[in-house]
């Protein structure tokens, strides 16, 4: 029988990490009492980390892979194929939540829920220029994309119909997978809802904003010019 979640974790040089942050993500899975597994997909690493979490998972229910290259939206789109799970789901290794799983399968009729950090109810804990910068990337969603979605980063579960239909179709790797699928998800007309969450991660950013902005930009008008013949700018929108 399929799991019930099929949690995809990229992982980049996290060697030191995983032997603290996999136990609690095993920890908060087994507090939901449905079936899940975890995939672990370890990208161009330089250290040991596949051997870390194949250590740090023991008995649980955790997959490790390996890529050659460094490629988070790679790793993404991998784990996505790999996953059998009712819900496929996307934490990182230092942000992740049961409550928001709890979330997902108490809402109905729905194929993608976001756990947005611009919802009104959401409580944002991070330093002031991580905040600023995701109201940056929510209107340059709304501005060249014209979504409708708050965000598109962060924890998000996807449904087995939607990964099954979309994750092949996705063109963007790097940042931008999950970026894409959820606008094609959006203009394929799947019905997404966003919930408020608390963003606290288990330690500072390891990623620098200044590298990442130039691509960032770049991508999302590719990710414009790759859709507009299937749907226009406007797309469908949301049931």
């Amino acid at each position: 029988m399929a799991p019930k979640f099929s949690v995809v974790v990229p992982v980049y040089n996290e060697a030191s990490f995983i032997p603290k942050a996999l136990p609690a993500l095993v920890a908060e899975m087994e507090s939901l009492g449905d079936a899940y597994e975890v995939i672990i997909v370890e990208n161009g690493s330089s250290d040991d980390s596949a051997q870390a979490a194949r250590d740090a998972a023991a008995d649980a229910p955790v997959e490790v892979q390996s890529l050659d290259s460094a490629d988070y939206g790679n790793a993404m789109y991998q784990g996505f194929k790999a996953s059998k799970g009712e819900w496929v789901v996307n934490f990182d290794i230092d942000y992740f939540s049961a409550d928001f799983l709890r979330r997902v399968v108490a809402l109905e009729d729905v194929d993608l829920v976001i756990g947005s950090k611009r919802d009104p109810g959401s409580e944002d804990r991070r330093p002031l220029i991580r905040r600023i910068a995701t109201r940056v990337f929510n209107l340059l969603l709304r501005t060249i994309l014209r979504s409708r979605v708050s965000d598109t980063h962060g924890m998000k579960a996807f449904s087995r119909a939607l990964i099954d239909d979309l994750n092949d179709e996705v063109v963007s790797r790097q940042d931008l997978f999950d970026t894409e699928l959820v606008i094609r998800a959006e203009r394929a007309g799947y019905r997404i809802v966003e919930v408020p969450v608390v963003v606290e991660e288990m330690r500072s950013a390891r990623s620098s904003l200044v590298k990442r902005v130039p691509r960032t930009v770049l991508g999302l008008f590719r990710i414009r010019n790759l859709l507009r013949p299937s749907g226009g700018p406007f797309g469908g929108g949301p049931r």
